[in-house]
């Protein structure tokens, strides 16, 4: 018998490995998430937040994960400094990064600082340096990516948070907290992939 298809939306916290086990004893998914049989689609940093798609479907996984498929992952990053039109530019039409990679083309805005929980050690201040918020927007995930492009054109990232993966979102969720998916957002998903949804046995 076919086990039931599961997956689940989580906000991963700051400080939190997207792993189940750590043979160094720091907070991983187990902490937080009960639920048997389900793996991350993909990875946020430790140092990174927001929303990870826990998933028992293998072709799904491997739908949303591969390269082939380009699908959409957004993020808020806030960066020191102000960048000006022409760093989004860069940022938008791709930026070489560690390893001599350029990376593929992104969508990249300006946006009003969003309303999010505190972090629970702040980002560091400087009185002299302002901070910004971008939305960006990429369809690859090279390691530490955001980070690195917006360092290449000198705005490192203080705070990385992953709001959306393809038409899931943020929404509705807590750090720490997660929920399953909706019949609707589990369709839309599926769509995105180009997969019928699974009939549980």
């Amino acid at each position: 018998m076919r086990k039931p298809v599961r997956h689940i939306l989580f906000w991963k916290p700051y400080g939190v490995l997207s792993q189940f086990t750590d043979r160094e004893g720091r907070p991983t998914l187990k902490d937080y998430i009960d639920v048997p049989d389900v793996y991350p689609v993909g990875r946020l940093d430790m140092d990174s937040e927001g929303l990870l798609l826990l998933t028992n479907d293998g072709l799904l996984k491997y739908r949303l994960l591969h390269p082939r498929y380009g699908h959409w992952r957004t993020y808020w990053a806030q960066v020191e400094r102000i960048p000006d039109d022409e760093a989004l530019r860069r940022l938008a039409e791709g930026v070489v990064i560690a390893g001599g990679y350029r990376t593929r083309p992104a969508r990249v805005r300006r946006i009003e600082p969003p309303e999010l929980p505190p972090r629970p050690v702040p980002i560091r201040y400087r009185k002299t340096v302002p901070t910004c918020w971008l939305e960006i927007s990429i369809r690859e995930g090279k390691n530490r990516q955001v980070r690195r492009m917006t360092a290449a054109v000198g705005h490192p990232t203080l705070r990385l948070v992953r709001v959306a993966i393809g038409p899931l979102r943020l929404d509705g969720l807590e750090p720490g907290h997660w929920r399953p998916l909706t019949p609707d957002e589990e369709a839309a998903l599926y769509r995105l992939c180009r997969l019928k949804p699974p009939v549980d046995q």
